[in-house]
């Protein structure tokens, strides 16, 4: 077991911008952005993951609301950007992701035709619905101390995200909290699982991750303070676990995760995921997200995004 037990070295602002890439094949480097309205009205994330040993881009865009269809980009031929930056062109698809101040602000530019799903494991059965546009003008500024997991290159901040979301043709205020990160390594989808979660409540963030491979249980999260631009110091480090409820299309019903003593049920509000599939040799995976609200036993509750990936045997 794997657990994290101090607050490891600050981020370095360089590491913001792009890695000098691996040689393996599913080498990539990712950037996330989510937000979670507090009332549970809407949640939305943004995802561009490079893959420069294959010459492509995956990009995933969704908006996730209580009983509204589920509006979701997922493309994985998007041509690797030859300039070394992170805008990217395809057909239906332009999206820019901005460092404006390092460790500190971001911006995300997003025009797009998106499907909208009536029901959210469509996204697991051929996407099969109604074409949408999709624009996201969006900023997410850093409230809390990037946190950089420990063992793995992988950092994740706590953001306030504002702007505005269009939907066909509906415009959207967005001013909730959220978070971004950035991972960079070997990411082999099919072989092992993981869980994943941030949430928000009034007073702080909580951020998690699991995983489970070969007989390796890594676990780690942290704690810290919302409202205010939190320091590293006042961060807390503790284990992560998790156990959960998933229906017959292996989406969340309810899980129970634990942050140090601290225990709290997840409940989804709505669904987001997408399929993974190698097309070299035929593996595939479910990619399980959705928006959600945590509650603790003393009435304690907040919104936020719950992830995981399942690979099918």
């Amino acid at each position: 077991m794997t657990d994290a037990a101090s607050p490891p070295p600050p981020v370095d602002p360089t590491d913001e911008w792009l890695h000098p890439d691996g040689g393996d094949r599913w080498w990539n480097e990712s950037w996330y952005f989510d937000f979670a309205s507090p009332d549970g009205s809407i949640g939305g994330y943004a995802r561009i993951g490079r893959y420069p040993n294959q010459g492509v881009v995956w990009y995933w865009a969704a908006i996730a609301r209580p009983d509204e269809p589920l509006v979701l980009v997922r493309e994985h031929e998007v041509v690797h950007p030859r300039h070394g930056g992170l805008e990217i062109r395809h057909e239906g698809l332009w999206a820019d992701h901005h460092i404006e101040e390092p460790l500190d602000r971001w911006s995300l530019g997003l025009e797009a035709f998106a499907v909208t799903l009536d029901q959210p494991a469509d996204a697991f059965h051929g996407e099969l619905g109604h074409r949408t546009a999709l624009g996201f003008d969006l900023e997410w500024e850093t409230t809390g101390a990037p946190y950089p997991y420990p063992g793995v290159d992988r950092y994740e901040i706590p953001c306030r995200v504002h702007g505005e979301v269009l939907v066909g043709d509906e415009t959207i205020t967005i001013d909730a909290p959220g978070e971004r990160d950035h991972s960079w390594g070997s990411r082999d989808w099919w072989t092992f699982g993981w869980w994943w979660t941030t949430f928000h409540t009034p007073t702080h963030a909580r951020h998690g991750m699991r995983l489970d491979h070969a007989g390796v249980d890594f676990h780690a999260g942290f704690v810290t303070p919302t409202g205010t631009r939190a320091t590293a110091s006042e961060q807390e480090t503790m284990g992560f676990t998790a156990t959960e409820v998933l229906d017959d299309e292996q989406l969340l019903e309810q899980a129970t995760m634990t942050y140090g003593d601290e225990e709290w049920t997840v409940e989804p509000i709505a669904h987001a995921p997408v399929i993974l599939v190698d097309d070299q040799e035929g593996r595939v995976s479910r990619f399980s997200r959705c928006y959600a609200r945590w509650t603790s036993p003393d009435g304690d509750t907040g919104t936020g995004w719950y992830e995981r990936n399942l690979p099918q045997r």
